[in-house]
């Protein structure tokens, strides 16, 4: 076994075990849980106060190819058993437009049908649920459906689009606040969350789980390789190496420090100085 397929082994399985310490607000771990058809569709009932939503396809990562403008990547994309699409974004930043944004998911998931042949009568409903960690709308509320009614009346308009942000931030004492507080911790030893519950002990405390996430950080390590290689053609295609494992790096790291993971823990996880983390993080070194 040679020394640099060692140090990719040391790599994967150290992303594995960083990535087992993410909690559901980590868009990373929460497209790895909700990859589980029985995990997704515990969420997606307690959201939609639907207890007879039943999910029969779910794909976290998703990538929806756009020709002439940027691809849209949805962290869990789902179908149900009468045709609805189901995207569930997690979204821990609030500096973006976040109305814009759900706009453009739907629009890039109507666009995914369309193109499939279907005509405009024949799209689907879509549900795009907005997972967040802070209050985006400063109400004070857990949920916050997006309704629309035409003019001045009561007269709803359905266009088969619709929109429910969530937060974390606000504990209203619903069964959906409590959802989210289990979001916040991802405590594998709290089975309050039934099937979600059984999907985070698994991937966390379980020999599969862990196998589950070492092929996720794999796929990440190589991702991270090969945007390196790319972004090192005219430099030496081994200086394009070492920059995707610093990218994949990187990413890791701040994905990290979303989830409250200390400069020091990051710096020795990544084998990296905590000076060089800072400036990953855009923190001041001093």
């Amino acid at each position: 076994m040679g020394e640099e397929h060692r140090s990719r082994m040391k790599a994967i399985q150290q992303g594995a075990e960083n990535m087992r310490q993410l909690n559901l607000l980590s868009d990373t771990f929460a497209s790895v849980a909700l990859e589980d058809i029985g995990a997704c569709q515990y969420v997606v009932r307690k959201i939609l106060g639907k207890e007879d939503i039943r999910i029969i396809d779910v794909k976290g990562q998703y990538r929806l190819l756009n020709l002439t403008a940027k691809d849209a990547i949805l962290d869990a994309f789902a179908q149900d058993s009468t045709g609805r699409q189901i995207n569930i974004e997690i979204q821990r930043r609030d500096t973006v437009d976040h109305a814009r944004r759900t706009r453009y998911y739907g629009s890039m998931v109507d666009k995914s049908v369309l193109d499939k042949g279907a005509e405009h009568d024949e799209l689907p409903d879509v549900y795009i649920i907005y997972i967040s960690e802070t209050d985006l709308w400063r109400a004070g509320e857990t949920v916050y459906p997006v309704n629309k009614t035409l003019g001045k009346s009561a007269i709803p308009y359905d266009d088969g689009n619709h929109v429910i942000f969530v937060n974390a931030a606000v504990d209203d004492g619903s069964e959906v606040a409590k959802m989210m507080q289990y979001f916040k911790k991802a405590d594998p030893d709290d089975m309050s969350q039934g099937d979600l519950s059984k999907r985070v002990r698994y991937l966390k405390c379980e020999k599969g789980g862990y196998e589950e996430m070492c092929e996720v950080a794999e796929k990440i390590y190589d991702q991270g390789i090969e945007q390196g290689i790319e972004q090192g053609i005219e430099q030496g295609i081994e200086q394009g190496i070492e920059q995707g494992k610093l990218e994949n790096a990187k990413a890791m790291a701040v994905s990290l420090h979303e989830s409250g993971v200390s400069e020091d823990l990051i710096a020795k996880a990544a084998n990296v100085s905590v000076s060089l983390v800072r400036a990953w993080l855009g923190l001041s070194l001093a």
